[in-house]
């Protein structure tokens, strides 16, 4: 378990992010100490609560925070935050692992005990468009859609109203065919590209908008998926050459990721077949 901070480092951090995210607003001694005792040597906690003074500041278009404006926007709320001991981000921990392990009412509970506590909707809003997207990816990606409209209907229509759209698009989360196929697909190409050298674009892939760029061969052989059986061209290579074989993306066996998973075994059957037709040519 990590240390808290000393009360000198919280002083250190709070005037960072002052100067360095809050250029806009000046705070007082009073309200300086309230920000640091509420975070009780939590650092991110402390940037989660200079994150909401932000906001009720700008709502009420206050540029001067003193203690009492502290105390009366915020204290209540931030008590109730951590009632019964549980950390901001060990709530918001619950409420992904809750969704990701497809049960809705646990879901439903950590997403309203954050609401209780006072937490920013739109800071939910955010963290559930990203379960979307890491947990439940093409295996629906309704999921995404449901996500993203649930955020957009929260903006217009504001608190209490838009909350139920964003409990809505929890429940659907949680309920949802779950895939993180796609995520670790990307993470993995992101590592390998991180690794890897700079491997030139193999000739018939380039483009080839210049009389002298297709006298050099650029485009030279390309085949137009659309002119083939299936649009699809069979045996055609897209990598770099000499490039090893990869297979980041597997699809699960779960939501439309099964017919995702049927289609590239169909594709790679007949990348086979076109290969194998090659080597049998004289």
């Amino acid at each position: 378990m990590l240390n808290p901070l000393s009360e000198e480092e919280m002083g250190q951090l709070f005037s960072r992010a002052c100067a360095r995210a809050l250029q806009g607003l000046s705070f007082d001694e009073a309200a300086r100490d309230r920000l640091i005792g509420h975070a009780d040597g939590d650092a991110r906690r402390l940037i989660n609560l200079l994150e909401q003074t932000q906001t009720a500041a700008a709502t009420v278009r206050r540029a001067n925070i003193d203690g009492a404006f502290i105390e009366d926007t915020l204290s209540q709320s931030l008590r109730r935050f951590d009632k019964g001991g549980e950390a901001f981000y060990d709530q918001i921990s619950a409420l992904h692992k809750s969704v990701r392990g497809s049960n809705p009412d646990a879901a439903l509970y950590w997403f309203c005990r954050m609401l209780d506590g006072g937490a920013d909707p739109r800071y939910l809003a955010r963290r559930i468009v990203r379960m979307s997207w890491e947990d439940i990816g093409l295996a629906d990606p309704r999921a995404a859609q449901v996500a993203a409209i649930a955020a957009e209907a929260y903006e217009r229509l504001g608190s209490p109203e838009g909350e139920l759209a964003l409990a809505e698009a929890v429940i659907y989360m949680a309920v949802a065919a779950k895939s993180n196929a796609a995520y670790l697909a990307y993470n993995a190409a992101r590592a390998f590209v991180a690794r890897d050298g700079s491997r030139p674009v193999p000739l018939h892939l380039r483009n080839a908008p210049t009389k002298l760029m297709r006298e050099l061969d650029y485009g030279k052989n390309y085949r137009y998926a659309h002119h083939e059986a299936e649009a699809y061209a069979a045996g055609e290579n897209y990598f770099p050459e000499e490039m090893p074989a990869v297979e980041w993306y597997r699809p699960v066996d779960r939501g439309l990721e099964i017919r995702i998973r049927e289609k590239l075994a169909h594709l790679r059957e007949l990348d086979r077949e076109a290969r194998g037709k090659a080597h049998e040519k004289p």
